[in-house]
């Protein structure tokens, strides 16, 4: 998650040099899942290697997901890759409960499974489990989560350079010495990289701080309003408020909004779906620009990557997945509505060159 690259399709204002929490509990075969993934898969021309070539590939996917349709199509993503590799695919979901997350990883270790996939969760609560299943030659594929164990394949988001990307036009936008405020969460990786690009730019910029807000749980958006609504109040100077996940971000528009705010106060958040798409496309939104990967995307590259791992032909500790920054300009201009407009308008999203090879029927979104 570091800030060396910058590989960021900027789009209209962008001068450009996607947590956590809640979802469905139960497991569910890949084979079992639900048609609303719109992808498509490239048929594979290699010879599938061991384990694929003897028999059904055992895989655990523990998510620890969040509000919103973002981690609904990061899913998909994983579960329709899954099931073009012809993979058994059990996912659980620990909806916010740290305990759980570590009783299901547990589990999952138990399960018979080949590999497990880690989306999201705190470090110290899985570190131990995480251990365990290295020790037993389980392969581990982590999401948005540090671990330090030997052996195990971290993926992640750009999350720094997208940050950067969305503050290079916030700066734009307010110019220097604004009056900012912060909405934002400690204690995930993908927000904290975010943070520490925040504070850089913040110092930068000679931005005023007014306030900082921000809860996680599993009413995200709408247990923000309250916070960013209290906070507006007593700084009614504001004229631009970072909010670096897109739960938060909604959330921090409704606040605006109800504020009656919107012709003063512009919104920067983070991650696009087709919620959010919606969000920053409607009449009188104040959320201005925003970057991402496409979750469904990432969720497909990143059972590839587990794949290529227990093939042995990875070759890596990490997978870096590159973001583009969109702002509401672009999407207005372009007539984008969902993410298969915005997928049309921007084919980098796809990710289809990450993590590849010719015997993995690739999905395309």
């Amino acid at each position: 998650m570091s800030r060396v690259r910058l590989p960021l399709a900027a789009l209209s204002l962008a001068s450009v040099s996607a947590l956590l929490l809640a979802g469905c509990s139960q497991s569910t075969d890949a084979s079992k899942t639900s048609g609303n993934t719109a992808a498509s898969a490239a048929a594979a021309t290699g010879a599938e290697p061991a384990p694929f070539s003897k028999g059904t590939v055992k895989v655990a996917l523990v998510r620890q997901s969040g509000a919103g349709d973002y981690f609904e199509q990061w899913g998909n993503g994983a579960k329709a890759q899954a099931k073009a590799l012809g993979i058994d695919l059990t996912v659980y979901d620990a909806q916010a409960d740290n305990a759980k997350q570590a009783t299901d990883l547990s589990s999952a270790i138990n399960s018979g499974a080949q590999a497990i996939i880690v989306d999201h969760g705190f470090p110290a609560t899985l570190q131990p489990e995480i251990d365990k299943a290295v020790k037993k030659g389980i392969k581990v594929v982590v999401y948005d989560v540090e671990s330090a164990t030997k052996g195990v394949v971290s993926t992640r988001q750009n999350d720094a350079s997208m940050a950067q990307a969305v503050l290079d036009v916030m700066a734009k936008e307010l110019g220097k010495n604004a009056e900012v405020g912060y909405v934002n969460v400690a204690g995930y990786a993908a927000l904290d990289k975010r943070d520490s690009v925040w504070k850089s730019t913040v110092d930068a910029q000679g931005w005023k701080q007014r306030f900082k807000v921000g809860k996680v749980t599993d009413s995200t958006a709408t247990d923000n309003v309250p916070l960013v609504s209290a906070a507006l109040t007593q700084h009614p100077d504001v004229t631009g408020i970072f909010a670096p996940y897109d739960e938060l971000a909604k959330g921090t528009v409704l606040a605006v909004q109800n504020k009656k705010l919107q012709d003063r106060v512009k919104v920067f958040g983070a991650d696009v779906s087709n919620a959010d798409i919606q969000n920053m496309t409607a009449d009188n939104s104040p959320w201005v620009a925003t970057a991402g990967t496409d979750p469904s995307a990432v969720g497909a590259a990143v059972v590839r990557t587990t794949a290529l791992e227990l093939a042995g032909q990875l070759g890596k500790s990490s997978v870096e997945f590159p973001a583009v920054a969109i702002t509401q300009d672009f999407l207005r201009e372009k007539k984008i509505e969902n993410m298969d407009q915005l997928r049309e308008a921007l084919p980098a999203l796809n990710l289809a060159k990450v993590s590849t090879a010719d015997w993995i029927p690739n999905v395309a979104h």
